[in-house]
């Protein structure tokens, strides 16, 4: 049996009838829209989707940072004094793009790890508050320090799980209102 709530007229599917204004045609193309807006709502809140998202921010982000401190770089005069002005420029442009690179898969690399164990620990709990982020970061400081021993993981767990708080902190908390 069908669950009918009051007011609610019980039709079989795509037999309903038709908005006034509406063709068959119309109603067709608001079904097959609702249809993608619900998947894309449902993609959008997985895990390896917001991953995937906070990677590519975390690239664009590192390689923004990384063009905007380039310009303040410390460049010898007499490192490149014997190539032309076309070549130094040239070569510039090759270093900061690299450096670019670099520092952008390294923003992106800790984009994808705190998003991963941020969504896969509020998933677990079921919960969305400040622990899942402070989780998220000592998960992810123990994993970006791991090469460096055991002591060294342990301390930038705690070090990027008290960032992490302090982040959340900021974000969540309440404005006063203003009249």
């Amino acid at each position: 049996m069908t669950s009918v709530f009051p007011g609610q007229v019980p039709y079989a599917a795509g037999k309903e009838p038709v908005p006034a204004g509406f063709t068959p045609e119309d109603v067709e193309n608001v079904r097959q829209a609702k249809k993608m807006e619900m998947f894309m709502g449902e993609a959008m809140t997985s895990c390896p989707a917001k991953a995937i998202m906070a990677g590519g921010a975390g690239l664009a982000l590192g390689a923004v940072f990384t063009l905007m401190t380039a310009s303040m770089a410390y460049e010898d005069p007499l490192l490149r004094q014997n190539a032309g002005t076309a070549q130094r420029a040239r070569d510039i442009l090759r270093e900061t793009g690299r450096s670019m690179w670099t520092s952008g898969k390294s923003f992106g690399k800790i984009g994808i790890l705190y998003s991963s164990f941020e969504c896969v620990i509020e998933s677990y709990r079921a919960k969305t508050d400040i622990y899942n982020s402070v989780g998220a970061g000592f998960m992810s400081g123990g994993v970006l320090a791991r090469a460096s021993g055991p002591k060294a993981a342990f301390g930038g767990g705690l070090a990027f799980a008290a960032f992490s708080a302090a982040i959340d902190m900021f974000l969540r908390r309440e404005t006063p209102d203003e009249d």
